[in-house]
């Protein structure tokens, strides 16, 4: 016996939640179901609490500069809840030649900052007259092109934060799109910059100051944005511990294959990392340029101290040159209030990534003592934590590496010429919540409007035929 349902979202990550709700929110009789394979809802979202300690396994929060982000707080109630931390007030740090390197937050200051060489900054400078550089480069390829070897640490250190890749693999026009468009069209990064702030100001007001925007999570860490939403799903809309076994296309639209049940539905939605994507769309088109995507795995290495300080700001970052064990470390307790018990702090420092997936073998007790001796040489620390806890991941991060691409096209092309799929989540558009909330509102919106028009199309039969 086939259930039938009007949309089948497979994976109760943020994106397939956030899908769900779109369509629930605006067509309340829109009957779904979001299947997960684990026990949980989130994905790669996962907040972890234990003696007055709050810590992140998983992202730690999102910019509240994206509309769609904004819109789904509004629409869920969260709006209320929600701990903000502004970039205007919290800088963030470099290592750079075992030192903590303060990155200001305004380009002026970044320009009088002693960060390189004036002679570099010159160079830098030089980007102004620089050609869009033709082709696929890499991140380092082509950041050193357009502004030079000065700040290649500095580049390094961005993408070891977000991507915990290797920039000298990653490639530019999968990791940062608009950057290489704004290339494109402004025939120069720093004159895009200008033009986006001149046309910022020309929005908001000449004389108006133009804020930064706040990093945006909750009291009880960011498991409580997947946890609402599949509060207002409801356990009817949610099918646990239940692993999809094959999909396939019918006459009808697609049949979904679980170890429990058998589903007959219009919309087929793959909302998952793209490794796991991939494994299931073998059975559609098995012609993708790529059979799976590089991860890069992190360990999160908690440490709670008593009676110990900070240095104000979120975090620093380390660059592989550096030759350190960790990639970076999160002043949690600075960014978001009741991270810690009162006269206490945390922080969270990451090792592993996609240069060193071998440091995820150590078990604990070695990570805890590597790590803590590599912080110890960059903080003051004026005794041992109170407080440890390793934080293994579920999943990688997926790496926008050679081929990339490629296999966004041949997604693209699957996606077009098969009516009533959709491939996205974790990876496929950025890695970044916003990037997928945007990407679920588009496509929540996309399969209400081709709901609407088969239901329009089916009642003009009614009266003309």
């Amino acid at each position: 016996m086939h259930h039938r349902k009007d949309t089948i979202i497979i994976g109760a990550g943020l994106t397939g939640l956030v899908i769900g709700h779109k369509l629930k929110h605006q067509h309340p009789g829109h009957q779904l179901m979001v299947i997960e394979k684990s026990a949980r809802t989130g994905g790669v979202i996962s907040s972890f609490k234990e003696n007055g300690y709050l810590a992140e396994s998983g992202p730690h929060g999102f910019l509240d500069n994206c509309i769609e982000s904004r819109e789904l707080l509004q629409e869920t109630g969260l709006e209320t809840e929600c701990v903000r931390a502004s970039l205007q007030t919290f800088v963030r740090y470099v290592c750079i030649d075992s030192k903590l390197m303060m990155i200001p937050q305004s380009p002026l200051k970044i320009i009088r900052a002693p960060l390189i060489p004036w002679k570099d900054k010159f160079r830098v400078a030089g980007e102004l007259f620089k050609e869009p550089l033709a082709g696929e480069p890499t991140v380092a390829k082509w950041a050193e092109y357009r502004f030079g070897k000065a700040l290649l640490p500095y580049v390094d250190a961005v993408f070891t934060g977000t991507y915990a890749g290797d920039y000298n693999e990653l490639k530019i026009d999968a990791v940062m799109p608009g950057v290489r468009q704004m290339e494109q069209e402004h025939g120069s990064i720093i004159r895009g910059v200008l033009a986006k702030i001149q046309q910022a100001r020309k929005k908001k007001g000449n004389k108006q100051k133009l804020s930064m925007p706040s990093m945006t999570s909750f009291p009880d860490g960011m498991a409580r944005l997947p946890q609402r939403l599949a509060e207002i799903l409801g356990p009817e809309s949610i099918s646990f511990n239940c692993e999809v076994t094959g999909i396939q296309k019918d006459a009808k639209g697609w049949l979904v294959e679980t170890v429990h049940d058998t589903y007959q539905t219009a919309n087929l939605v793959l909302a998952l990392p793209v490794n796991q994507g991939l494994r299931l769309l073998t059975a559609v088109d098995d012609t993708s340029p790529l059979q799976q995507i590089p991860e890069a795995w992190i360990a999160t290495v908690v440490f709670g101290f008593e009676g110990a300080t900070l240095p104000p700001g979120f975090g620093f970052l380390i660059p592989e040159r550096e030759q350190r064990f960790t990639l970076g470390t999160l002043f949690s307790s600075n960014m978001f209030p009741n991270r810690a018990p009162n006269g206490h702090i945390i922080f969270e420092t990451l090792v592993g990534g996609r240069r060193h997936p071998e440091r995820l073998e150590l078990d604990d007790e070695t990570l805890i003592q590597d790590a803590l001796t590599d912080v110890k040489g960059l903080l003051a620390l004026p005794h041992n934590p109170t407080y440890t806890r390793v934080l293994r991941p579920a999943g990688g991060i997926p790496q926008l590496e050679k081929g990339y691409p490629q296999l966004l096209k041949w997604r693209n092309d699957l996606v077009r010429e098969n009516p009533g799929l959709y491939v996205c989540g974790f990876g496929w558009e950025g890695i970044g919540l916003n990037d997928m909330i945007k990407t679920a509102c588009s496509v929540g919106e996309t399969i209400i409007s081709q709901t609407t028009q088969i239901q329009e199309q089916a009642e003009a039969k009614k009266i003309y035929f």
